[in-house]
């Protein structure tokens, strides 16, 4: 148990690697809107797959996260990635807030509407 609370916490450090990555202006273009597309959905508490399902709800978690994560760090330049490094250390312990995951549920349900409503409109024209 104590091995998968490790992979666990290794996870979400290389997540806020990959976050503090894509706010660096020396990133390239590429590799910060793919960071920030995989720190979102790694941090959103909604998923591809809703994790009610059997198996495939944690299949996404286990395999898309972590290949995203590591396709993100090989594209990131080395100096952009030790100071990431550094500041997700100082940030890995730090509390979670509800306000902020309030937040970002409410920025995936704004996509969510505003994608149907773009859906509903392409098949009507």
């Amino acid at each position: 148990m104590s091995r998968l609370r490790e992979w666990a916490r290794e996870l979400k450090r290389q997540t806020l690697v990959v976050y503090f990555a894509a706010r660096d202006p020396r990133t390239p273009w590429l590799a910060r809107l793919l960071a920030l597309g995989i720190a979102a959905y790694a941090l959103s508490p909604i998923d591809l797959i809703p994790d009610f399902i059997p198996v495939l709800g944690y299949l996404d978690d286990l395999v898309i996260v972590p290949l995203g994560l590591m396709l993100v760090l090989r594209l990131v330049p080395t100096d952009v990635l030790a100071s990431s490094q550094a500041k997700a250390e100082g940030a890995v312990d730090k509390p979670t807030s509800p306000a902020m995951a309030a937040v970002i549920v409410a920025i995936w349900v704004i996509a969510i509407v505003a994608l149907g409503l773009w859906a509903r409109q392409a098949l009507r024209a």
